[in-house]
């Protein structure tokens, strides 16, 4: 294990993990809820359009796009230059 600082809160934390175990919830939800919105949208959205309606941090969008567990949902957002991530 290594020493950490949570992306979520910034607390530092000893875990292989990028989030704290008190975020870890928070982070499983937010997750949970982007997918949901991202599997029922049609449209491509922005970034600041996709964190307005789905009501998660554009920070936490921003992390989520960068892993493979959200790679396939890239088509569905514009370009815009909130984005962090290469389309």
């Amino acid at each position: 294990m290594k020493f950490n600082k949570c992306s979520r809160c910034g607390c530092f934390f000893a875990s292989a993990d990028d989030v704290c175990p008190s975020c870890k919830s928070k982070d499983a939800i937010d997750k949970n809820t982007l997918k949901n919105f991202l599997d029922n949208s049609d449209v491509p959205l922005s970034l600041d359009n996709l964190s307005f309606k789905s009501g998660v941090d554009l920070k936490n969008i921003n992390r989520y796009m960068e892993t493979k567990e959200f790679s396939s949902y890239k088509k569905l957002l514009t370009n815009n230059s909130n984005l962090k991530i290469n389309l």
